[in-house]
């Protein structure tokens, strides 16, 4: 085998591997990134998530990449760590699919028809269609077919490449040897871990692996420990990616690890001893094919799950013991922006939704802590509303750092969408928070100086306060359930508390000339209906930014300007509702 051959085969491995990932990308974005929300939300028993696990591990080429997913939805909470265990199974037998997809490249055809079977014909046909539809079509759907359909071509011209570049060694004593020495279980499975260590793809291995089978080498008493080898250091990219995730996360990717080495040692224990028992020469000196290399895979992986199937309580309880520590619980909602989602974006947005209703609510209840201080000042409500404000801060940091982040995934039109709306609302109720904690500290402050409003300016506040408390869950309920309706109350509303701050201003002045209150009282009351009227405000930029967004455009002064010039019907309606609710 020269250095050209050698070349070649290089060159086979990654036109292969990166056939497989754009083959593999390709198929996850024509399915919407809808996989990843089956696959945690359809879980609820073990055959469930086996069956689950095995069909997204087959679409998406990689049981790693499933299992990674699993550890970043047990990491979040979304998913029980128990649940976890049948799709773990399931990836682990689903990984084999993609050894049969390779079959494809050992079909030849001997001339007639049965030519039109044959691995560059097919491979031909595949790639012509895949660039017709990625060049010159515009949809998107189409676009990702064509990476589908030049993605397996790619996989089938580098599966060719080392097929050819492996192909003189049949007649090499000296790979003939060391092949041999490769029927020592021991060193067949560590050989075959060693090497997934390094290409981290179980799938690319046999993938390989059965690229040698064109050889004549590839012998039964090979191919088995070599792929049980193979299945072991598939688990490698699982355990790196749980090193920063919690415990349940952590026990998910030892479960891996832990289903294919007890499966293989088990598995491999008990066919030894059988063959000892019983010596199987002709079963063991069999030289495999592509396709039988594939079949020994899947039989290998199908063992293991019908061996470990009846037994997650076992597994459950083998991980918690090997990875110990007191159970976690979710501190608050920012847990559930877990970065491993990133790369799916269906469920990173669906994440980002609770999260986002979560602040909204949070920035609520900050608002009714602040204004009951009002009635009754105590020292530790006052501080349960600054903390609640320090959290929303933190909400507002790591959702937009998310975002961002999602940004630069490939989106739906309706994903687009959402992290839009996520991203112009953001702000508002982390402002809305601190206007919150603003309203808090008159209150401080009117308890320490023993500040009295006269009657009239604490009935006019307290008009304000419950007017500004009905904007505030109007713009959170339409927010949270994207209700358009919900949104257009709220303009009117924000109107009305516009005018009431004016006309309290005027009052307050004409008490404090009246000598019924004092400029003390002046500068606090002030304060007051300053952060009541910025919270309308923000309220407001709410119900834009849903209202706007849904008609594709985003210009708060054009429509506010226009909605104010034109004063519907429904406008009115609820303009003089709100007039006449909010009187003082």
């Amino acid at each position: 085998m020269g250095i050209s051959n050698i070349i070649s085969l290089l060159g086979g491995v990654a036109l292969f591997l990166f056939g497989m990932t754009l083959m593999g990308d390709g198929l996850k974005r024509v399915a919407g990134n809808r996989l990843e929300l089956v696959l945690y939300q359809l879980t609820n028993t073990p055959l469930k998530g086996i069956l689950l696990g095995s069909g997204v591990t087959a679409v998406i080429q990689s049981s790693s990449a499933t299992s990674v997913m699993v550890v970043g939805f047990v990491n979040s909470g979304m998913m029980p760590f128990k649940n976890a265990i049948g799709i773990v199974l399931g990836a682990i037998l689903g990984t084999s699919i993609t050894g049969w997809v390779i079959c494809l490249s050992a079909l030849e055809g001997a001339g007639g028809i049965v030519s039109l079977f044959s691995t560059a014909t097919i491979t031909g046909v595949v790639a012509v269609i895949g660039i017709i539809l990625r060049m010159f079509c515009k949809s998107k759907t189409k676009n990702f077919v064509g990476d589908i359909l030049m993605g397996f071509a790619v996989l089938m011209f580098g599966m060719s490449a080392m097929s050819s570049a492996v192909s003189p060694l049949r007649d090499s004593d000296a790979f003939l040897n060391i092949m041999t020495t490769f029927s020592n279980p021991i060193i067949g499975i560590l050989v075959g871990t060693a090497f997934t260590c390094i290409i981290q793809s179980a799938s690319a291995a046999v993938g390989i692996l059965q690229a040698l089978a064109v050889t004549g080498a590839i012998t039964f008493d090979i191919a088995l420990p070599m792929l049980m080898g193979i299945s072991i250091g598939a688990a490698l990219p699982v355990l790196l990616s749980a090193l920063g995730a919690k415990l349940e996360g952590k026990r998910t990717a030892v479960v891996y690890l832990l289903i294919d080495l007890l499966g293989s040692i088990i598995l491999g224990t008990l066919f030894y001893i059988l063959n000892f028992a019983h010596p199987m020469p002709e079963l063991m000196g069999t030289t495999l094919t592509m396709v039988t290399v594939a079949a020994l895979n899947t039989v290998l992986r199908l063992a293991m799950v019908i061996l470990f199937a009846p037994m997650i309580r076992v597994l459950e309880k083998a991980a918690c013991a090997l990875v110990r520590g007191s159970e976690e619980k979710i501190e608050s909602d920012l847990d559930l922006l877990e970065e491993r989602f990133i790369a799916h974006p269906a469920v990173a947005i669906d994440q980002c939704s609770q999260v986002m209703a979560s602040m909204a609510e949070k920035s609520k209840e900050t608002y009714a802590e602040a204004v009951k201080l009002l009635d009754g000042f105590k020292k530790e409500r006052f501080e349960y509303v600054g903390d609640m404000e320090e959290l929303i801060d933190s909400y507002e940091d790591k959702l937009g750092s998310y975002l961002v982040k999602l940004t630069g995934q490939t989106l739906t039109t309706l994903q687009n969408d959402s992290v839009s709306k996520f991203l112009h609302t953001l702000t508002d109720f982390e402002r809305i928070s601190d206007h919150a904690k603003n309203i808090a500290e008159c209150a401080e402050e009117i308890d320490e100086k023993k500040i009295k409003f006269s009657e009239a300016a604490q009935r006019e506040l307290a008009v304000l306060r419950d007017a500004v408390m009905e904007i505030l869950e109007l713009a959170v309920n339409s927010f949270t359930t994207n209700d358009l309706d919900i949104a257009k109350m709220i303009e009117p509303l924000e109107e009305v508390i516009d005018g009431l701050c004016d006309e309290m201003k005027l009052h307050h002045i004409d008490r404090i000339q009246t000598g019924e209150c004092t400029y003390q009282h002046g500068f606090v009351f002030n304060d007051l209906i300053t952060n009541y009227e910025r919270i309308a405000d923000h309220c407001s930029n709410v119900a834009v930014a849903l209202i706007e967004l849904k008609s594709d455009q985003f210009d708060t002064h054009k429509y506010l300007s226009s909605l104010k010039e034109a004063k519907d019907e429904a406008f009115d309606m609820y303009l003089n509702e709100y007039m006449n609710r909010y009187r003082i």
